[in-house]
């Protein structure tokens, strides 16, 4: 396995990993999630320049699209929460209480 494509799957794995165990703020699992989107994007613009095929730009412009509308709405839900909620503590967030 070349390097390259190991440090995106350890990049990956790290993230997945980090959203898996470290759930106690907010903030933390977007981060997180952004990593692991991060990750993604970065393989699916070297895959064109490890394989030697003609340049398919559309797919990492969509997959960075996708990325910025769930930022946003992550960050929505992080003002929104630490508003009504006082802190972005995910214990603190019950959907049986809505």
């Amino acid at each position: 396995m070349p390097l390259l494509h190991l440090s995106f799957y350890l990049a990956f794995t790290m993230s997945a990993l980090g959203l898996a165990f470290h759930r106690t703020h907010l903030i933390s699992a977007l981060l997180c999630l952004e990593s692991m989107m991060l990750a993604l994007y970065l393989a699916l613009s070297a895959w064109p320049v490890t394989t030697q095929t003609p340049s398919s730009t559309l797919t990492p412009v969509l997959m960075l699209a996708f990325s910025a509308c769930e930022a946003g709405s992550g960050l929505a839900m992080l003002v929104a929460s630490a508003r009504t909620h006082g802190s972005d503590h995910l214990h603190n967030l019950n959907l049986l209480q809505c």
